[in-house]
């Protein structure tokens, strides 16, 4: 991390870059006899803010095989309201459900698949919703691994924390600072964001090493439980440049 402090004497006030930037440098007013030095304590700040997923999406699928059409199309249609029925009852919205159908015929044989695609955002509602639907509908219906991601609000949240904890990280610094060198911190003259990054951890499983299939390896095959998804993770990092006024410590801060 960046820890870098530079006190201004004097001088200009530095130019303001990049689309972050705020500047609000305020004009010294001078006086006859009194002609103020401006003086400027330059701090960085920085910060890292991690936000687990917030979203989850599920498919679940059915099908039949009958030999006429509206055989298979009611069998088909039965489960798949009971589906879309469940799921409206665990809090889901009209817009995070998407259905798919499939209809096709071979040989004297009529093929009938159904594909629900919901989008949760409370992950106990959908962890219930699929043990009703596995437990009332057993083998007839299959229900996907829940893939996990972030919502554009979600990702702006975590972005904006970043940056807004470097500049209070920065704050903090500086009256530190100003309280060694028996200043008053003024307000600042300018804010501006220098570095942004933004990285995700692997939602799936890291497979465990055992140095060439030891016993560990064997036991795992013997067992063959499947792992529980991870919920991932964004981590957001920000980097911020802030310049404070110093006044003498006999003067109120303002």
């Amino acid at each position: 991390m960046d820890n870098k402090i530079r006190l201004f004497t004097g001088g200009t006030q530095p130019t303001s870059v990049g689309p972050f930037a705020v500047n609000e440098a305020e004009q010294v007013e001078t006086r006859p006899g009194n002609r103020p030095s401006p003086r400027e304590l330059h701090v960085t700040g920085t910060a890292e803010v991690s936000y687990p997923a917030d979203r989850a999406s599920v498919r679940l699928s059915v099908g039949n095989n009958k030999t006429t059409v509206n055989e298979v199309t009611s069998s088909v249609s039965r489960r798949l309201e009971y589906i879309l029925q469940a799921v409206r009852q665990h809090g889901v919205r009209e817009e995070d459900i998407t259905v798919r159908k499939f209809l096709h015929r071979d040989q004297e044989v009529y093929h009938m698949n159904a594909e629900v695609t919901v989008t949760f955002s409370d992950f106990d509602q959908m962890e219930h919703a699929c043990s009703v639907l596995l437990e009332k509908l057993d083998r007839s219906v299959s229900v996907g691994q829940p893939r996990f991601f972030h919502s554009a609000e979600c990702l702006n949240r975590v972005r904006q924390s970043a940056c807004v904890s470097a500049v209070e990280n920065a704050q903090q610094k500086a009256s530190r600072i100003s309280q060694l060198l028996g200043q008053s911190l003024g307000a600042p003259t300018l804010v501006r964001e220098d570095e942004t990054r933004e990285w995700r951890s692997h939602g799936e499983d890291d497979e465990e090493e055992d140095g060439g299939g030891g016993r560990r390896g064997q036991e795992a095959a013997s067992t063959q439980v499947t792992p529980l998804p991870r919920i991932p993770s964004v981590t957001a990092s920000s980097r911020v440049s802030v310049y404070f006024r110093m006044r003498d410590g006999n003067r109120k801060k303002y």
